[in-house]
């Protein structure tokens, strides 16, 4: 497969039928909306016969349906958080519908009666919590001036003035013994804490200056008395507040639990307006005149009757007009995405390309080349049978029992492919949780190992090599093939065949003189690389006007043979985590193994699972990480450019449910 070629779709309607003909194709999620207002010699026509036609003013709808989203995420978040801990609460649960079932019985008047009633709740709530923290700080005050016996105000005269307030421990003394050194000052300390001293005194007005001066000097901070209650009254008074605050807390946590119900219904409901939210943002791309609008699109020729049939559902024939066309060149050059189609088994795969990069819309998917090789690089590097298993088992258990988002779908049937690889090698290295497998069984010789990852290291190293030495050939011989199919013949040679040809020389030169000892193989080889590396210094020359750049640039070229080297030598991580991870797994098994019986059986279980457990996770990132390495500098470096537009159709968030057109 490839990628998958596209047409340009226009639609004509009635504009009252805008936003039934968006469900339409949303609902398919295989068309992308163009831009008609983009600057481009394919949109002149909307000048031409549309020379009035306005944007759509699509922010103000969109920000009140994203205020609405976020009203609906709070309000579910309230009930979670704060309603009865004993009133349990469901969340939808993932399941496949079409958009119309989705937004068959929905009901602007009761979402909004519902989140009216969940709003007023957590207002209610803000409310209380607000009033309680209020008393809470007037509580911990009052605590700390609670042996005052006396309202500061009451104490006031003409003659005198009382102060209370706080200072800090390592002043206190000296801050005493100053105002003792003023005859007319009355201090009394009501309590203290590690870093704070609470004090109160009374002072003559006609030493006020005086003591304010200390009081300064040593850090002293005033503090006015609010209430008319002495702080003990008033403290028991704020207590009781409070009390009174937490049970209206309480009673309103069991009305907000009673509210548990509503949590599907609302989630529900945001899917429809995320839904909404995206058929609102696209309709500023399309024409909307006063009586129609005219709306184009980006749809893969596959898909095309799908449209055709999901459209003739919703609209009768005279109600729309539908055409579909090839992209011209420009559309091609400037605005053509790209979308992968491949097969069941390749398609989990398409994720490694996208992480790189995507085709131009002309040029090769490499993700069907790719495929056969990182799954032989990921299960040499894992090579377990039980993790393996575990990795099959878990991804089918996942993908049968729960309906998981596209994206969790794709990475689940990702690892139920690469577990297969996983497990062969795991047979071919002996390795089932790092232990080996028997050799005999009931008398009968079973003829594991097939390679053993510490007698046969030289031949692990060898056969990863060829594996690499494999993929470099796949690679350049489809950098030729690209180059034939833009009519670059020498190219194809240059870049292509010549570097093929230098490197099956040489690997039929070292045969030949190191293996079968046949000179036949040598001379073949010696004659194919040489010939093969002339092509590399001569072809520059006849292609470039200057005879003395040419030769130049021909002996660089040849030059980069030094990095064909080095990717050579890349491949021998495969050799390398395959043995280190089968390696760490087996110390693990002689680790508990070494434990007294009784402690093997009971911690070391535990022990075993979680040292295996970790093993497995740094076993598979490895080799993802390291499979992914191989394929983007050793392999696409060959062949592949990239940089295609990913297709972006008008589809929906699926937050918490798949959308699925063909759901019977």
């Amino acid at each position: 497969m490839a990628v998958t070629k596209m047409e340009k779709v226009t639609l004509i309607s009635d504009k009252q039928n805008q936003d039934a003909l968006l469900q339409a194709i949303q609902g398919i999620q295989n068309v992308e909306i163009r831009d008609l207002f983009q600057e481009t010699t394919n949109n002149q026509w909307v000048d031409t016969y549309f020379p009035k036609a306005a944007i759509f003013e699509k922010e103000p709808i969109v920000n009140a349906l994203t205020s609405r989203i976020m009203q609906t995420r709070e309000a579910v978040q309230f009930i979670d958080h704060h309603g009865d801990k004993q009133q349990k609460k469901q969340h939808l649960k993932r399941r496949e519908v079409t958009l119309q079932e989705l937004e068959a019985n929905y009901s602007e008047e009761d979402f909004t009666k519902r989140l009216t009633e969940i709003l007023g709740l957590k207002k209610q709530w803000e409310t209380l919590a607000e009033q309680r923290e209020q008393l809470s700080e007037q509580e911990d005050w009052l605590t700390h001036w609670a042996n005052l016996d006396v309202i500061p105000q009451s104490f006031r005269s003409h003659q005198t003035t009382v102060e209370m307030g706080t200072i800090s421990v390592a002043n206190a003394i000296e801050f005493r013994e100053a105002l003792a050194k003023v005859p007319e000052v009355y201090v009394e300390e009501v309590s203290e804490t590690d870093h704070f001293v609470y004090l109160t005194y009374v002072v003559l007005k006609t030493s006020a200056s005086i003591v304010d001066e200390i009081a300064t000097r040593y850090g002293f901070v005033k503090e006015a008395y609010p209430y008319k209650q002495t702080p003990k009254e008033q403290l028991q008074e704020i207590k009781q507040e409070l009390q009174a605050c937490y049970e209206a807390q309480k009673q309103l946590a069991i009305k907000i639990g009673r509210c548990s119900s509503y949590i599907q219904e609302l989630e529900w409901a945001e899917e429809i307006l995320l839904a909404m939210a995206e058929r609102e943002a696209v309709k500023d791309r399309f024409v909307m005149a006063p009586y129609l609008i005219v709306v184009q699109g980006w749809v893969g020729e596959d898909e095309k009757q799908e449209l055709i049939q999901q459209v003739e559902n919703t609209l009768s024939a005279d109600e729309v007009f539908l055409s579909f066309e090839a992209p011209t060149e420009e559309e091609i050059d400037q605005e053509v995405p790209t979308k992968l189609k491949n097969h069941p088994i390749v398609a989990p795969f398409e994720m490694l390309t996208e992480m790189y990069s995507l085709p131009k819309y002309h040029e090769i998917d490499p993700t069907p080349w790719m495929t056969p090789f990182y799954l032989v690089f990921f299960g040499m590097m894992v090579a377990d049978i039980g993790y393996g298993l575990l990795m099959l088992i878990g991804a089918i258990i996942a993908q049968k029992l729960l309906v998981l988002p596209r994206g969790m779908q794709r990475f689940a049937k990702f690892f139920e492919i690469l577990a297969i690889p996983s497990i062969i090698w795991g047979f071919i290295y002996s390795s089932f949780f790092g232990q080996a497998l028997p050799t005999e069984v009931l008398g009968i010789h079973l003829p594991f190992p097939l390679l053993s990852t510490t007698d046969d290291v030289n031949t692990i190293l060898v056969l990863s090599v060829i594996f690499g030495l494999i993929q470099i050939l796949v690679g350049l011989f489809l950098a030729a093939k690209e180059h034939i199919k833009r009519k670059d013949y020498v190219d194809a040679i240059n870049d292509g065949f010549a570097w093929q040809g230098i490197l099956v020389g040489v690997v039929l030169l070292l045969l030949g003189s190191m293996i079968v000892k046949n000179p036949i193989f040598v001379y073949l080889g010696a004659g194919l690389a040489i010939l093969s590396a002339l092509c590399i210094l001569v072809i520059p020359i006849f292609q470039s006007s200057s005879k003395a750049k040419g030769a130049a640039k021909g002996a660089y070229n040849l030059y980069g043979l030094t990095g064909y080297i080095g990717d050579l030598v890349s491949y021998t991580r495969l050799m390398a985590l395959g043995i280190s991870g089968g390696s760490i797994g087996a110390a693990f098994n002689m680790l508990v193994a070494f434990m007294p019986p009784a402690a093997r059986f009971s911690v070391g279980i535990l022990l075993i699972i979680a040292l295996h457990a970790l093993n497995m996770f740094l076993t598979l990132l490895s080799a993802y990480v390291h499979g992914a390495r191989l394929q983007y500098v050793e392999f696409f470096g060959k062949f592949y450019t990239g940089g295609g537009r990913a297709f972006d159709p008008l589809k929906t968030a699926e937050k918490y449910v798949n959308i699925n057109h063909k759901k019977k």
